[in-house]
């Protein structure tokens, strides 16, 4: 179930103090710090991916919120927080290290120490929870900035701000499975950090470097010189390796390859336009138009000119 909390619901002259309130309700007890004449404007919306709290924050309020060991003292859940600045640049302090945080990069911090996060203007922030037991972290790596630029971290940004906004459209076990995955994702990211790769456990380090290959052939399926070799050297894994990898995919690597290409030259079909079958199969990486046409009909069971023309005029190809 998701709870979205709105500041422009609350009775304005009572608006701050319930608004402490809600926070505290649904994100645990915090003092929040707000100049009692700054116009309160924001909305929190809070829901589960599984095992893992997710929530978007949106605020045009400066403010600062502190979990101080007075509160820790009143309720100690055991959890770490990730929090993502979509836009803005919130601060996070704990302990003697404070981050800054730029669009796209995320920190974590244990909810279980005192804490600050502050905002100097408006912000928008997902922010996930995790059970300590949940979250492999290597070292003191709180209050940390991580970048979207290299690594697991350029895996975790796009899906957590993904899942942040999608969350509650998602089905029980598609929740679970995507709960796993960004949780790996943000301890590969950490143990990146710390340089400890291989305290992870296997299956971890085995779902991530999946995700990483996926992503790798996705930004190249245009590449002809693509192919299991190509894939294996950017990994700095054995080409045995890589289709033991995809085994637990029930499929080959090139299988998947060609699998990918298909779906991007089907939805470009599916979307109309002038542009020859030809031209959009060689744009994929499949520039055999006879091969294509073949690939196309035994997978969608019609050849690819008639699988525009059906869906130009709106009918359904099965």
């Amino acid at each position: 179930m998701t709870v979205l909390i709105r500041t422009s619901d609350l009775p304005a002259k009572r608006r701050h103090d319930e608004w402490r309130g809600i926070v505290c309700d649904v994100l645990g007890p915090l003092d929040l710090r707000i100049h009692p004449s700054a116009p309160l404007r924001g909305e929190i919306e809070i829901g589960r991916l599984g095992p893992v709290g997710v929530g978007r924050i949106r605020t045009s309020t400066p403010h600062s919120i502190h979990r101080t060991q007075g509160l820790i003292h009143r309720d100690n859940p055991e959890l770490y927080r990730v929090v993502l600045a979509v836009s803005g640049n919130p601060r996070l302090s704990q302990g003697d290290r404070q981050a800054r945080l730029r669009p796209g990069e995320f920190a974590v911090y244990d909810f279980n120490r005192p804490y600050e996060l502050a905002y100097d203007s408006a912000v928008r922030l997902a922010v996930f929870s995790f059970p300590h037991e949940l979250l492999t972290l290597p070292a003191d790596l709180t209050a940390l900035p991580f970048s979207a630029e290299s690594g697991a971290a350029a895996l975790a940004v796009p899906l957590m701000r993904r899942v942040a906004t999608d969350h509650q459209t998602y089905q029980p076990s598609s929740a679970a499975r995507l709960s796993t995955v960004v949780t790996d994702l943000i301890s590969t990211a950490l143990a990146e950090r710390a340089e400890q790769e291989p305290a992870l456990p296997a299956d971890s380090r085995r779902r991530v470097l999946l995700l990483s290959i996926h992503a790798f052939i996705e930004q190249r399926l245009g590449e002809m010189e693509l192919d299991p070799a190509t894939v294996a050297a950017a990994h700095h894994i054995s080409v045995r390796y890589l289709h033991r990898l995809f085994e637990s995919e029930n499929t080959t690597v090139a299988a998947w390859i060609r699998r990918r290409r298909l779906e991007r030259c089907r939805a470009e079909l599916a979307a109309g336009g002038a542009r020859p079958v030809s031209e959009i199969a060689a744009r994929w990486g499949l520039p055999d138009s006879a091969h294509f046409s073949r690939l196309f009909r035994s997978t969608y069971g019609v050849p690819p000119a008639e699988y525009r023309r059906a869906g130009a005029a709106g009918t359904a190809v099965h």
